[in-house]
This record gives C-alpha cells, structure tokens and sequence, in this order.
C-alpha cells in the first residue's frame, strides 16, 4: 500500500477568486506519484487555524511526507524553500505586529526535502525554480514551521515548501507580474513529489 504524501494548499487571499497552491494540490489529490499516494487539504490563510487543521491532519493521516504549497505573487519562479522561522507577523510584507509560530519552539527549522534533486528535476523540463532563503514570516512560513515542528520526533519523514508564482489568469489582473500556467506549476509539483519519493526509497 503506498505511503500518504500530504500536500497543502490555500484558500484564496488578498481578493483573488482561486489560489494556485490549492489548485495544484486539489488536482492532484488521491493520485499515486512515485509510490506515494498524494492527500490534499485546503487550509485558511489565518496562523492559528491553518496550523491547527495542519497538524491534525498529520495526527489523522500519519504520512510519510509532507508537501506545502503557497502563492508567492510577483516571483517569477517556484521556490524551493529552505527555512522556517519562528516568526509570524499579521501582515504579509512582514511590517506588522509579530509573534512566535509556536510560543518557545526553536527559532528556526531547515527543509527536509531533497532540494538539490528536486531543483535538478525541474530545470532538465524547463521549469523556472530556484532556491529560496525565506519563506517569509506570514502564514506560508507559520504553515511550513508548525509541520516541522509536528514531526520533529520523526526526522526521517521529509517534509517542507513550495512557493508558486501567480497563475496566468491571476496576472492578468497585475501589470508586468510574471507568472506561470496551471498545468505547469502541477507538473513541477509532481516531480517534486517524485524526487521525494525516489528520496525515501534511497
């Protein structure tokens, strides 16, 4: 039987009427990728609820990956990233009040996925990606720290984050921002979700 990936995705922020990250997720959701059988689950764009339904989730499911996923308008790649802090602020540019993800956590986690592997995946098909240093300090950041922090005792489960651009249709509505097309953002998750899987059975 296939081990459970949990990939998250967003609610749709800020006016937009879709969000790519839960576009991707939901249409990838009970496919078996690599030997791993995908599990999506749409969280809110509030710190508290989107960390609660997160780590219940991993309490329910037990998977043996996690994949989260987020709308970074306005970067003209995916972006892998490589740390969580333990750091929200309330507003999206980073500029508002702030407080700990999880009061007295560490204050900081690194990505268990296989970065280099992954990023090497998507540029032979020509997917524009790069690595990210930030996941900034809203909820994408709060989301990839709670799940880390949820499976701190299991440090063999890989687990982390995936910044996506605005999709095409988005862009429209934003002058000069770059962006990418749905199909292409879900082909670049799933050989993400591949090289996870080749990562595990190594």
């Amino acid at each position: 039987m296939p081990r459970i990936l949990l990939l998250t995705g967003f609610e749709p922020f800020g006016g937009e009427r879709r969000n790519p990250s839960w576009e991707v997720a939901r249409g990838l959701d009970r496919r078996a990728i690599g030997g791993l059988e995908v599990r999506a689950v749409r969280l809110p764009v509030t710190m508290g609820p989107a960390t609660r339904r997160l780590r219940e989730t991993i309490v329910r499911l037990a998977p043996g990956a996690v994949l989260g996923l987020g709308q970074a308008g306005g970067r003209p790649a995916l972006s892998l990233e490589r740390v969580a802090i333990n750091l929200f602020s309330n507003d999206e540019a980073g500029g508002g009040r702030t407080r700990e993800v999880i009061t007295g956590g560490p204050d900081a986690y690194f990505t268990r996925l296989p970065l280099t592997p992954m990023l090497d995946a998507l540029k032979r098909e020509g997917i524009p990606a790069a690595l990210s240093l930030s996941a900034g300090a809203f909820v994408c950041n709060a989301v990839m720290y709670a799940g880390l922090h949820a499976l701190r005792r299991r440090p063999s489960i890989p687990a982390g984050f995936i910044h996506l651009p605005y999709e095409t249709s988005q862009a429209a509505r934003h002058r000069s921002t770059p962006s990418m097309s749905l199909d292409l953002m879900a082909r670049a998750v799933e050989l993400a979700i591949r090289a996870i899987a080749a990562r595990r059975r190594a």
